[in-house]
This record gives C-alpha cells, sequence and structure tokens, in this order.
C-alpha cells in the first residue's frame, strides 16, 4: 500500500493539551530532542505513551553537525539514549552549526559553503549515524548573513551536502523563501534544482521583517516561528507536491505568541490542500506523460 503524506505541529507544552484534544485532525508530532536529553524517568515514560497514541519524530537543534569540528560524542549518545526510550519515525538535525572553539554560539549559524564543511558534516553524520543507530533527516537553515565559501548557492550546497552526508532531507521552505528574499534569488527555481528524490519531511513557518543593521541595508525576513505560515510558503509547499516522488511529513513550527488551535488547525488544513494540489499536478503531468508513450508506440 503507497505510503500517504502526513501532517503535523511541532510538540510544545503550551500547545500539548489542543494537540491531544484534536487528534484525529493531527497526523504527526514533532518533539524538540534537546528539551528532553535530561529529562526524569516520568518524562521519559509521557513521550513514550505519547509515541503510543501518534506518530513522533525528535528534532535536534544543539549537535552542530555541519562543522570541521567534530560533534560532542556526549550530545549524540543523549540522543541516542532518548531514541533507544521513545522510538521515533525518525530524527533530524540541521545544516548548521551552533559552537566553535568551545563556544556556544546561541543559535543555529549557516557554516561556510566549502570543502571541508563537507567533509566535517560527512564524518559527523557517520558518527552520529552509528551510535543513534539511524540516519537523521537534514534540515537546510535560514541565515540573515550570506556565508562565506566557494561560491555554492542555496540549491548547490544543499544538494552537496545531502550527497557527502548520504541523508534524507528536511526541506524548510520558510527558510527557503526567507533567504531567496534576503539573497535576492527565486524560491521555487531554487527548490527545483534539489535532489527532491531525498526529500521526506518539510517544516513550515513564519516569520517578521525586521531591519538589517546597516543605515541604508533595507530590511531583512526573520524566521522567528511567532507568525503564521505566508502564501509564499504555501505556494512552494504546491511547487514541492508537484515534483516531490515520496511521501512527505508536513510539520507545522510555531514557538511563541500561540494563537488559538483552530487558528494553527487551519493552516494545517491549508497545508494539506497545497500539498493536495501539487500532487494533483503531479498525477496530471504523469498521465500526459503515459498518453504520450502510448502514441509514440502506436505510431512506432
Amino acid at each position: 500500500m503507497k505510503e500517504l503524506d502526513k501532517f503535523g505541529l511541532g510538540w510544545r507544552p503550551e500547545l500539548a493539551a489542543a494537540i491531544l484534544s484534536h487528534r484525529g485532525r493531527i497526523d504527526a508530532v514533532e518533539v524538540i530532542a534537546d528539551d528532553h536529553f535530561h529529562a526524569s524517568r516520568r518524562d521519559r515514560r509521557a513521550l513514550r505513551t505519547l509515541a503510543a497514541q501518534i506518530p513522533v519524530s525528535l528534532h535536534g537543534v544543539g549537535l552542530g553537525l555541519a562543522s570541521a569540528a567534530p560533534a560532542e560524542p556526549r550530545r549524540i549518545e543523549a540522543l541516542a539514549r532518548l531514541v533507544g526510550d521513545v522510538h521515533p519515525e525518525f530524527w533530524s538535525e540541521h545544516l548548521a552549526f551552533v559552537r566553535a572553539g568551545g563556544i556556544e554560539i546561541g543559535h543555529l549559524a549557516a557554516p561556510p559553503r566549502s570543502p571541508a564543511t563537507l567533509e566535517g558534516l560527512a564524518a559527523n553524520v557517520a558518527r552520529a549515524r552509528a551510535v543513534v543507530g539511524a540516519t537523521p533527516r537534514l534540515e537546510n537553515v535560514a541565515t540573515l548573513v550570506e556565508p562565506p565559501g566557494v561560491g555554492w548557492d542555496e540549491a548547490e550546497w544543499i544538494t552537496r551536502a545531502a550527497a557527502a552526508a548520504a541523508t534524507p532531507l528536511l526541506l524548510d521552505l520558510h527558510n527557503l523563501h526567507a533567504n531567496a528574499v534576503n539573497f535576492g534569488f527565486d524560491a521555487a527555481g531554487a527548490l527545483r534544482r534539489l535532489p527532491l528524490e531525498r526529500v521526506a519531511a518539510v517544516h513550515l513557518a513564519g516569520g517578521r521583517w525586521i531591519a538589517a543593521g546597516a543605515p541604508g541595508a533595507g530590511r531583512r525576513l526573520l524566521d522567528d516561528h511567532l507568525h503564521d505560515v505566508p502564501d509564499p510558503v504555501f505556494d512552494l509547499l504546491v511547487e514541492l507536491g508537484a515534483l516531490a516522488p515520496g511521501p512527505l511529513t508536513v510539520i507545522l513550527e510555531r514557538d511563541g505568541r500561540f494563537p488559538p488551535i483552530g487558528d494553527l488547525l487551519a493552516q494545517l488544513d491549508r497545508a494539506r490542500r497545497a500539498l493536495a494540489l501539487g500532487r494533483g499536478r503531479q498525477a496530471a503531468a504523469a498521465g500526459n506523460d503515459a498518453r504520450a508513450d502510448e502514441r509514440r508506440h502506436v505510431a512506432a
């Protein structure tokens, strides 16, 4: 039987009761792994109970896999213990670094786009895969500062990173949109250049405009997870649905300024419609190709 697309929310304490009360409209939840590395036995049992009721994925934010420096063994081991306790459907991390020289940066920083970063990423993912026992899905990150490197653009960087680490992708469509707006490239065009056969999960989120910093430098779109998903991101989801060959787990992220659960569910329903529209276009294109092949066969 063909595996179906899933739609869900990021698990946050403020949303927990509402998510459980609306299980019929939510296919999956995503739990921030780092929040539970030092959880009590009671909290671990609660996560296991949650995973028994609804498909759960674990999302890491602190490993810093996309770095020439080795990821910290203790963090990988903590993740491995959590995965062993919860048995998630999958786990994910970011194409980012979060520390350098022993200093915590405090956010997900876009790494230099260079062969050295790719080599470090591949080594870190291999180490994490061996310890955790499963391959992560790697997520593209948003950035307000264009990363240094050898001239690879967004699409080429993500493609090279996924190939070097031999991983599936978690495609954050708002991150792609924000980077496109901030650095002047076409998000849909970049999406079409990605290895979409590797895309297995999707993040949707919102952001806000901020001043770029320097006088006269304009403004930047900040991915803050505090606002509703904007129209261009839903448009990208339609495009992805028309092109991605595999099933997708689509997660709506919200980290604060929580609206009523009805508003979040409405955005989730809109995501369903957007992906279904894209899937319909994909099916129509496949049908047209099949009919064209049939005509060529008859003509031959």
